[in-house]
This record gives structure tokens, sequence and C-alpha cells, in this order.
């Protein structure tokens, strides 16, 4: 079973409008609500891939509820902690200018975080954790990395997907894969990066701290696949990108969610890049037939 952490889920309310006037009233052409957070765009896109999962995390108050109610109508296996405080609202503005304005998310208690840290008990040996997004404020900065020695006694495998120091911090513990952008590889050793040769060098120091697999995207450039067997490079598909909120997300969906079923990187990889590539293309998170026809336009070959 895959299972996807949301901390500091969302109800994402999306306007859309020609432009935006401040200090005038401003009517939207246009809104819609959706559930918000990287952990569950992580199980809505394995929900379109026909994976299991189940999405843990924090919800509260009537945006809770909404977000709960949404999932379960999308047939999603859901196990959230409640909290006493409302879940938060992201107002996602577009017009002219892209333009958000993110709520703060609840405070959540000590009992709080020891009920849904006693779920972990439940997790089994091919299990795998997915822990993505923000956190609240009321929880400490290791809250994610602070996780991992519950999964690991369980025999279960995990995924982080953050940057920086906090993705380094993480190495020594095997994620299953880390999903650095070129830009953030670059960042993580203080290297300018001028070429695929660069890219793949650094990211097989990535391989030697402890990750188990490496995707390095490169935007409209394509992305790498480095394994400690082989190293593989896909080019981007061709689209109109509409989206890139979840597409991330997405790429981890596909990866995990098809290794957790075959252990085989390199399917894994077209996948994730199908998933990524997908929703990228479409106006939400991408469904399954979208998935499927970006999927027969991947090309990957093995990097020399």
């Amino acid at each position: 079973m895959i299972y996807t952490i949301t901390v500091n889920p969302s109800i994402d309310y999306i306007v859309q409008l020609p432009k935006v006037t401040l200090g005038q009233v401003n009517r939207m052409s246009y809104d819609t609500k959706l559930p918000g957070g990287k952990g569950i765009n992580v199980s809505r896109i394995l929900q379109q891939l026909n994976i299991p999962s189940v999405a843990w995390g924090f919800l509260g108050g009537f945006t809770g509820d909404f977000v709960k109610h949404y999932l379960a109508h999308e047939k999603l296996q859901t196990a959230f902690t409640s909290v006493s405080d409302d879940t938060r609202i992201n107002v996602k503005i577009k017009a002219a200018e892209e333009t958000e304005i993110n709520g703060q998310g609840p405070t959540i208690s000590p009992a709080a975080v020891a009920s849904f840290k006693a779920q972990f008990q439940q997790l089994k040996p091919g299990d795998v954790v997915v822990m993505s997004g923000s956190l609240v404020p009321s929880l400490p900065v290791s809250f994610y990395h602070d996780l991992i020695p519950l999964i690991q006694q369980q025999g279960a495998e995990f995924v982080i997907d953050t940057t920086g120091q906090a993705l380094l911090d993480t190495l020594a513990a095997h994620p299953l894969v880390v999903k650095p952008n070129h830009h953030e590889l670059a960042a993580l050793f203080n290297v300018t990066l001028a070429d695929d040769e660069a890219i793949v060098t650094y990211g097989r120091k990535l391989l030697a701290l402890g990750a188990q697999n490496v995707l390095v995207s490169m935007a409209g450039a394509g992305a790498f696949l480095i394994t400690p067997k082989a190293v593989y490079k896909s080019t981007a598909p061709k689209g109109t990108v509409k989206n890139s909120v979840g597409a991330g997300d997405s790429m981890i969906a596909g990866f995990v969610g098809t290794y957790s079923q075959t252990q085989d990187p390199l399917a894994s990889f077209k996948t994730g890049l199908a998933c990524g590539s997908a929703t990228a293309f479409s106006e939400d998170l991408a469904d399954q037939a979208k998935i499927s026809e970006v999927k027969q336009t991947i090309k990957i070959t093995p990097y020399a």
C-alpha cells in the first residue's frame, strides 16, 4: 500500500477574471473549488492509475469536511486525523498575472500528532509513505524527518519531496527516490551544471549519499533517471503547458505507484514522466485518458 501525507491540506479556491483592479469590486468569470495539498495530489493521480493509496494528514472544520467529501466522491481511501481548527483556504487568482493568497493552516495539538503517529504501526514491508507539502507553523521543521524512524521500523519505504539541506538530511536513510530539478541539484552542491554530463555526475552523488533512485527534471529539456545500474534520459513530450501546479506531484505518483507494483525503475520513470507532463497539459490534475495519451509519446534512451 502507498500512504500519502499532507500535513497542511487546503481548499484551493480558483477564480478567473480578465484583470484585477485593487480598491474596486472585481467580478469573476469562472470559479471552482478543489482539494489542495501535494500528498493529496499524489493520491489523486494514483487513483487515475488504478493504484490504491490511503491519504493521511490533518483535517478540521467545514473546510476539512469539503476536502474529505470531495476525495470520497473520487473514491479515494482516506484516514485523516481530525483537528479542532478549520483546514485552510488558498485563493488562486488567474488574471493578467497569476496571484496566490495562501492560508496559514490550523494549529495541530500534541494529542492530534500522537493520534496521527499511531497510524504508522499498521505499516508493513513493501509499503511506501510519500511525505510532501508545507508544514503548519505549530509543527517543527523536522516533522517529516522525524517520521522516518517510524516508517523504517515497520520495514516500509519512504519518499520526501523536498529540496536543499532538508533533502540532503534524508539521504542517509535511503529514500526510495528523490526528485530535484536541475536548478535544485546545482544548488544542493553549490555548482553550475553546464551540460548533461555534469547533471549525471551530481545526480550520482545523490546515489552515493544514499538515495536509491534519482530523478532530475529539466523542464523543456527532458529528464534523467539515475540508478545504481544505469542512467536514462528522456526528451520532454510535446504539448501546450496549461498548468504547472501538481506536475511534480504527478511525476512522483507515477514513479512510486509503478515501482511499488513492478520494482522496475525504467517503467516507473516512463509512467512518472507521462503523469507529470499530462498534468502540465491539463487544467487540473491529469486524468487516465490524458496520461495514456502522453505515455505513447515518451521517448527514453540509455545515457552513455
